[in-house]
């Protein structure tokens, strides 16, 4: 009886873990990513500095990545860089200033990055003032601006949603949450493993942006990995789970660095760009994307708890699954990235 069980459990693992790594297969591929421009206007040039992934920069070889116009006449630029430094690629324009009142920047490297690329723009006077800020996507790939305008607050708004798109379409994360909560059996439970894992990130990724810690993503991404394997099959052969929040700790500040990778893809905490409204934005939209998921997820647990052969069947099989994505990833993030 006992073997039948676990026969019967590890068929609907595999089942579960075959569907979940063609997902993952597909989502990696899929990786949409985000960059940053970053525009200067000074009194004799101006400059601009665009930033990519490793991965997205090589997808960009031999393509155009930047139009400017001002008053109507494109500009060409004096003088071109290119930098690539542990965790990302940056290129920089400098073109002489023509004392133009009205510039027209287009990004041109959608074309070949991933569908659903975002780059934040961010416009500066010579004071290192914010003229303009605007998210850039296939859809969306120009801003017009005058010189003269009034200098534009940092929006929190935009980093909120940011934030919540990033834990959303953060499928290892998610991955990572939802074998926490599979075997969370009370909300005093769920309350202390959401906050352990909120309080670890939220360290790391305030150190990682303000360059004060710094991994590269060749090892915290297999890390986030390595989490979700672990975290999956403790799963399985632990029966108490009382602890289980310092275990959270742990792996939520290597979750924190990998969620400093988005701000530090749109330039955040470096050249003087300000950190402060974009971090703490940013890390409440995680937090909104965390507790959406948990309160659709927690109570259809709940429910399915209720009933015997979900933990004796069904809790075991998902979180083998989970094992399994993770231990997809892994491989792939150690060895094919």
């Amino acid at each position: 009886m006992r073997i039948s069980r676990v026969t019967t459990t590890l068929a609907a693992g595999a089942r579960v873990a075959v569907l979940l790594l063609l997902v993952a297969a597909t989502v990696y591929a899929h990786d949409p990513g985000l960059s940053s421009t970053e525009l200067r206007i000074e009194p004799d040039q101006i400059v601009v500095t665009l930033r990519f992934s490793p991965k997205d920069a090589a997808a960009l070889v031999n393509n155009p990545l930047l139009y400017i116009e001002a008053d109507g006449r494109r500009l060409t630029p004096v003088q071109t860089a290119r930098v690539e430094e542990a965790n990302d690629v940056r290129f920089t324009f400098a073109y002489a200033n023509p004392g133009a009142s009205n510039l027209r920047v287009e990004s041109l490297g959608f074309d070949a990055l991933p569908l659903g690329h975002r780059q934040y723009l961010a416009i500066y006077d010579g004071r290192g003032s914010l003229l303009r800020s605007q998210m850039l996507d296939t859809a969306h790939r120009e801003v017009t601006v005058s010189v003269g305008a009034a200098h534009e607050r940092i929006s929190p708004w935009r980093f909120i949603t940011l934030g919540i798109e990033h834990i959303w379409t953060g499928y290892d994360h998610i991955a990572f949450l939802f074998a926490l909560l599979l075997v969370v059996s009370s909300f005093r439970a769920a309350v202390k493993t959401i906050t352990a894992f909120t309080v670890a990130h939220s360290v790391t990724l305030a150190l990682a942006t303000f360059n004060i810690v710094s991994l590269s993503p060749k090892i915290v991404e297999p890390l986030i990995a390595v989490s979700i394997v672990y975290v999956g099959l403790e799963n399985l052969f632990n029966h108490s789970f009382d602890k289980r929040w310092l275990l959270t700790f742990g792996f939520g500040l290597v979750h924190g660095l990998g969620f400093a990778s988005a701000l530090r893809d749109l330039g955040i905490g470096s050249n003087g760009v300000p950190a402060a409204i974009p971090l703490v934005s940013f890390n409440l939209g995680v937090e909104i994307g965390q507790i959406a998921i948990a309160s659709l997820v927690l109570p259809l647990i709940w429910k399915l708890r209720e009933r015997p052969v979900f933990v004796v069947r069904y809790v075991p099989a998902c979180s083998l699954a989970v094992a399994a994505i993770g231990s997809y990833w892994l491989v792939e993030r150690t060895f094919m990235h």
